[in-house]
């Protein structure tokens, strides 16, 4: 369970490391850091896309996947769960109801405690070392996570910190849930897996360079589909 001691500990070091640096990180670093990660997240994307083995396969799971989670509204429900948690602590510290700072505040943190916690780069991540033993992707997270951390703590302070908290529970459940399945795999279900949380990656990657706003979570349910399909795929039509 490597990757996800290390990726709670990245996110850690830069909350704090952006907390003391406050205001001494320049604009143009804080403008210039996410496009760079965003790169990053299209070049692991495009290397696991790379390990497909049944392409329309995975083409058919992405598909049904995102038609699901568009069907459920995946990604406005997590939207409407940001709006609730807000309204939650406006009923708990009534002061700050209408203070713009505080808002402001409030939606960043949650946000960013979804991105964390939530973003498809960590949930593949966490379910791919559960299966393989594979710790590579988190700890590439581990390293957009420790900059992003920091950006991010230079406005919210050591707060930031706290999100370390859930993320490591959520990766945790999803690493050790994964490794019950890892019997019933084989090397092609995992290299379908990979190249299907591949394309999500790429997805990421643009979304966060601002080029296009992909709604990741709507798909995300490819990833419990990829596996079955896949294997059924092999079955008939291999």
């Amino acid at each position: 369970m490597l990757g996800p001691l290390v990726n709670s500990a990245a996110l850690m070091v830069g909350a704090v490391s952006g907390a003391l640096l406050g205001r001494l990180v320049p604009r143009r670093v804080k403008e210039a850091l996410p496009l760079t990660c965003g790169m990053i997240s299209l070049g692991i994307g495009a290397v696991l896309v790379n390990k497909v083995q049944a392409l329309p396969a995975v083409s058919l799971a992405l598909i049904a996947g995102a038609l699901i989670g568009e069907l459920l509204y995946l990604e406005r429900g997590l939207e409407l769960s940001i709006k609730w948690v807000q309204k939650r602590f406006e009923r708990v510290r009534p002061g700050d109801c209408g203070n713009s700072r505080a808002d402001g505040f409030i939606v960043k943190f949650v946000t960013i405690s979804v991105l964390f916690c939530a973003s498809g780069m960590g949930i593949f991540g966490a379910t791919h070392e559960g299966m393989t033993g594979e710790p590579n992707i988190l700890l590439a997270k581990s390293v957009l996570d420790l900059f992003t951390a920091m950006i991010f703590a230079t406005e919210l302070g050591f707060s930031v910190a706290l999100i370390a908290a859930p993320q490591i529970a959520i990766q945790s459940a999803l690493y050790f849930g994964a490794s019950l399945l890892m019997p019933l795999t084989t090397p092609a279900m995992l290299a379908d897996f990979s190249a299907c949380g591949g394309i999500v990656m790429l997805a990421t990657g643009l979304r966060i360079c601002g080029i296009k706003i992909f709604p990741i979570v709507n798909m995300l349910p490819a990833l419990l589909l990829v596996m079955p399909v896949s294997a059924m795929w092999t079955r008939f039509f291999a």
